[in-house]
């Protein structure tokens, strides 16, 4: 590995999401402070770990220009997580998926009129398209939807503009994460929440493949690339494993009710569904040291209390 970048004081765009919240936990755990720049009136800011050392910044992704004024001190790192429009036909929304290219362009420029050294993103496995092998760092990228494309660009387009501004950056390109804070419209969520309320979703039947990473993992690979990253590197992000869909919602089942029906077969796959999906930490772990450490078994039963918590069940 590398030699170790000093980090001390840090921003996190997206920070109430499931990787956003363990990464803002984990740096205060570390020791840093954390300016945690939140959407202006979002609900899920209140989730955010009470700290003396922890500073919500609420600030549209519009205007993201305005950070170097509304952020007090000089910073380290630039955690850029902040996406809109993920799910849903928001995914095909051009117009939209271009405003979150140009707000993760303004966040580079913020990040260095900050005195930041490092400009931390996080890309996508969509940025890939559909594949048959392993996501490594070198495979070659089809996007077949706006916001993978948009990803694409963005990390790209925040490499050329970081180092033109003398900045390191390093891009990390998340395949499926899961845990506390997740949203309420991926299938971990959204299946949980029907499972918990004695209902039994719909899915389809079940036969992808696919690598999931719980997000406290998540947030440490991120930590790792910051501390040992390779400036410039592309880091697939994901547990390295792979298991059908299937296997992971009997298993999110068993932790709320075995007793539980499950509606394999109930819906088909959507046109476009990804089959196959690992990630190949070959470099991530060559760089940094990073290895996931949470089973599935465990990872899912802490999601289960917390969406039991936020569920009122």
């Amino acid at each position: 590995m590398k030699p170790e970048r000093l980090i001390r004081t840090t921003v996190v765009t997206g920070p109430t999401g499931a990787i956003g919240t363990a990464l803002c936990r984990l740096l205060l755990t570390e020791g840093c402070t954390v300016y945690a720049v939140c959407r202006p009136g979002s609900p899920r800011a209140a989730s955010l770990p009470r700290h003396p050392r922890l500073h919500p910044v609420f600030c549209d992704a519009s205007e993201f220009d305005a950070l170097p004024d509304r952020i007090p001190a000089p910073a380290d790192v630039f955690f850029h997580l902040a996406w809109a429009h993920t799910t849903g036909a928001g995914r095909n929304d051009m117009p939209a998926q271009l405003d979150n290219v140009r707000a993760a362009l303004q966040a580079v420029r913020s990040a260095a009129a900050l005195g930041c050294r490092l400009f931390v993103g996080a890309g996508s496995q969509a940025e890939y398209g559909r594949s048959a092998v392993p996501l490594g760092t070198d495979t070659p990228t089809f996007p077949e939807t706006g916001y993978g494309m948009a990803k694409l660009c963005a990390g790209q387009m925040t490499r050329a503009e970081a180092h033109r501004l003398g900045l390191g950056q390093i891009w990390l390109r998340v395949l499926s994460v899961y845990g506390p804070h997740d949203g309420p419209n991926t299938l971990i969520s959204s299946a949980g929440r029907a499972l918990l309320h004695k209902e039994c979703p719909a899915l389809t039947a079940g036969e992808q493949q696919w690598d999931y990473l719980y997000a406290a993992d998540a947030a440490r690979a991120f930590l790792l690339a910051a501390r040992f990253g390779r400036d410039g590197a592309v880091y697939p992000l994901g547990s390295g494993t792979v298991h059908p869909l299937r296997w992971y919602v009997e298993t999110l089942r068993d932790a709320v009710d075995p007793a539980l029906p499950l509606g394999f077969g109930r819906i088909p796959y959507p046109p476009g569904q990804v089959m196959f999906l690992q990630a190949d930490l070959t470099a991530l772990q060559h760089d940094t040291g990073f290895v996931p450490q949470t089973d599935f078994e465990h990872g899912i039963a802490e999601t289960v209390c917390w969406l039991r918590k936020e569920n009122h069940v």
